[in-house]
């Protein structure tokens, strides 16, 4: 039997660490036997260049816990350059800077996503599982609900038989409920000082009036065109995160949501500075996507692994499922990646994303699917899935 490297090729084990306000702290990330932390300087608004003394701090203070900033999640793409709206060149340019930047620091990939308005959209951030642990839900009837009777927008698309669901949840569901479900929705991202009011939110979704997947994803391109030239002079992989849930919500479009749309991405500039974000949870969420298969064609663009799983039913509802449940089907992902990484000697950064909130986290505040145990706990899984298709592998040469 032949022991393969693994400490050379293989994954690179991380979490996502919000910053020092962050309730889960470097140290608990290394003692869950992270080698380093996934970050982003989340308190430079959105569009601002990010100066190279902010990211050297942020660096210093994660190395001094002995763990590497290994990517940036995220820079986020300015609504402007989305729409191709007033000033929107200026803000691509910024971004080229906060690019060179990073690079600058020693920080060589970088996430971004293109979705409009909203980044990740759950109904219920805290839906009580069986065994008395907590998960990220997202249940369309809650969603049609606050479309149709809460934020009430002019131009809707729902048949009657949607109309009809969406008026049963609201009548059946608290003020206080309503109230709820309306700050899940529209909150903004943990971390991100977006948030909105009802108003603000409907005033967001008519600057995208006259905007379609077309368009939206014809912007995609214009951005990549201008900011793929200058990561690739600087030694810095772009990698783009799919939709969350992969499909259009608010009328909004969608263009990183399928096999296809992903295909048209990575073609739009030929590059290897132009990679992916490979978020299993993301297109888990949509029954069409078959995860594997777009794990084969892909491969060779992926930087970054987000593994989750969810739970998917036959109206469209899904919550965040054990690591190793659901419809993700990680051992089938990783036995296409731990493969692929030892025969093409590679190494991929791998988070766990979104654990349930369970045991002593339960009576703390973190960041919705964030929690430490959680984490650890989905870390564990892959660190066995990982191991045990590398034995499996020894076996078989």
């Amino acid at each position: 039997m032949m022991k393969l490297n693994n400490k050379n090729y293989g994954l690179i084990e991380t979490m996502r660490w919000f910053g020092p306000n962050d309730k889960v702290s470097l140290q608990d990330i290394a003692q869950a036997g992270c080698s380093g932390v996934v970050s982003a300087l989340h308190h430079i608004p959105n569009g601002q260049v990010w100066p190279v003394d902010e990211i050297r701090m942020r660096k210093e203070t994660i190395e001094v816990a002995g763990l590497s900033w290994d990517i940036v999640e995220s820079v986020p793409v300015h609504e402007a350059i989305k729409k191709q709206s007033a000033g929107f060149e200026l803000y691509i340019e910024n971004y080229k800077q906060s690019i060179r930047n990073l690079a600058a620091c020693g920080i060589n990939i970088i996430t971004y996503n293109f979705m409009p308005i909203l980044d990740w959209t759950r109904t219920n951030l805290a839906y009580n599982l069986p065994n008395g642990s907590k998960a990220l839900l997202f249940e369309r009837a809650a969603y049609l609900a606050f479309d149709i009777h809460i934020l009430k927008r002019e131009k809707l698309e729902y048949s009657d038989e949607e109309r009809a669901i969406a008026l049963r949840k609201f009548n059946s569901i608290t003020d206080e409920e309503k109230n709820i479900l309306t700050k899940n929705i529209i909150a903004g991202l943990p971390g991100s000082e977006e948030s909105f009011s009802i108003e603000d939110f409907k005033a967001a979704l008519e600057t995208y009036n006259g905007i379609n997947h077309q368009q939206l994803q014809k912007n995609l391109f214009y951005f990549l065109q201008h900011i793929i030239p200058v990561a690739e002079e600087v030694g810095v992989t772009m990698v783009v995160h799919p939709d969350d849930p992969p499909y259009s919500m608010f009328g909004l479009p969608r263009v990183v949501s399928t096999q296809e749309d992903v295909a048209a991405v990575l073609n739009a500039v030929h590059s290897k500075a132009n990679g992916l974000c490979f978020c299993t949870g993301s297109f888990g969420a949509s029954v069409q996507n078959n995860l594997p298969t777009m794990l084969t064609a892909f491969i060779d663009k992926v930087y970054f692994f987000h593994l989750r799983s969810v739970n998917v039913n036959e109206v469209g509802d899904f919550y965040e499922d054990n690591h190793l449940q659901g419809n993700a089907n990680l051992f089938e992902i990783l036995k296409i990646a731990v493969p692929y990484m030892h025969y093409h000697k590679r190494r991929i950064v791998v988070r766990p994303d979104h654990g349930h909130q369970m045991l002593d986290d339960l009576r703390k505040i973190t960041n919705p699917g964030y929690t430490a145990i959680g984490r650890l706990k989905g870390l564990a899984e892959i660190r066995g899935l990982e191991l045990g298709i590398t034995k499996m592998m020894e076996l078989e040469v």
